[in-house]
């Protein structure tokens, strides 16, 4: 008892500490959520012809490119990339608007997930 009493500050700032922590972890992951159903929201609009609908979630997603990790970025390019063919020009298409700034966002990184995959590629076995 003596030693929650010397201590009480101490715990409660730890208590604090720890519940914020779980607070940061369990926000971090309903964001990631919310942006995998925004694209697959996206996706499913644009290719169902709700280009209007479609164009303004691409607009959501776009604005937040900046933020996303390197991880998320190649998982929303391997989800886009089936989807399009990057060859022909498609500025009116939703999912082609968005891989195309996916992909220059990827081309833009300090250590750039392509010059990374370039290396790669180069090594011998």
């Amino acid at each position: 008892m003596q030693f929650l009493r010397q201590h009480k500050f101490s715990l409660i700032f730890l208590g604090v500490l720890v519940f914020c922590s779980v607070m940061v972890i369990l926000q971090r992951d309903k964001s990631r959520d919310r942006h995998g159903e925004l694209l697959d929201a996206m996706i499913v609009l644009e290719t169902g012809g709700y280009t209007n609908e479609a164009g303004r979630l691409y607009f959501r997603l776009w604005r937040d490119i900046d933020h996303m990790s390197n991880k998320q970025l190649v998982d929303d390019w391997r989800r886009t990339v089936t989807l399009i063919d990057p060859g022909v020009h498609q500025p009116s298409n939703s999912i082609y608007r968005y891989y195309w700034s996916v992909r220059g966002e990827m081309e833009k990184r300090s250590e750039s997930i392509i010059e990374r995959a370039r290396r790669l590629a180069e090594q011998e076995k």
